[in-house]
């Protein structure tokens, strides 16, 4: 697959929907079909995780598998379709102007800060708390079982040639964005994540927009902060 870099064709001006979600924030989102969703790295290097479901069955979601297995290819860009775990598919990458995405790497939870960095690092807020706070707060049909796998845009997550994972430095920049064309009605989940114990994102969370193209209706979305606890 080719990492060559696809500006859209889209203009902002013509979004139905846009959304500054803050550092450390959960977030949803019902991604119609034939809609264009981007994610905007407004400043550079940080990492979203995002989990995807087809919104009729959240039983059907995003598998990494399936999707690597489908592309031939570890890494996330232009072309790539995004494929369930039913055989579905959920979306497909229309533009990408950062070149690749992880979908190995998986979401920083507790256990693993505490395994990864230091015992003292447990507390330290993580995704897997701003998946949970989200499903409960805003999809109260699903819980911690419906965390499965999830896609790290704009994070950096090398393959060893000894099979291993290696969080690296950000290939992103302030301004790059990935867009996704919704296959069928889709919900979309964020962790905007607050990691500050590996370089994914400079040591520094910051703030990422999302932007939906097409969008009919009124917008069913939330989000929200707790910023603070990743202090």
């Amino acid at each position: 697959m080719s990492t060559a870099l696809t500006e859209s064709t889209l203009e902002l001006g013509s979004a139905t929907y846009r959304k500054v979600v803050d550092s450390g924030c959960g977030y949803s989102h019902l991604i119609p079909k034939g809609s264009v969703v981007r994610i905007v790295d407004r400043e550079g290097n940080q990492a979203v995780d995002t989990l995807f479901y087809n919104a009729a069955d959240p039983s059907d979601r995003y598998s990494a598998t399936d999707t690597i297995a489908a592309q031939n290819n570890l890494y996330l860009t232009t072309g790539t379709r995004l494929i369930s775990s039913e055989g579905h598919t959920l979306l497909t990458i229309v533009a990408d102007t950062c070149g690749r995405h992880d979908t190995l790497g998986g979401a920083c939870a507790a256990e693993s800060n505490q395994v990864r960095y230091a015992i003292e690092k447990r507390f330290m807020h993580s995704c897997r708390d701003s998946f949970l706070l989200e499903l409960a707060e805003h999809q109260p049909h699903m819980n911690k079982r419906d965390i499965t796998c999830n896609i790290n845009f704009f994070m950096n997550v090398p393959v060893t040639t000894e099979g291993g994972l290696r969080f690296a430095d950000g290939i992103s920049g302030a301004g790059r964005y990935v867009e996704l064309r919704a296959e069928m009605d889709v919900l979309m989940v964020i962790s905007n994540c607050p990691q500050l114990n590996n370089p994914c994102n400079a040591y520094n969370p910051t703030p990422i927009e999302v932007v939906v193209f097409g969008e009919a209706g009124t917008a069913h979305s939330h989000a929200h902060s707790h910023a603070g606890e990743a202090q």
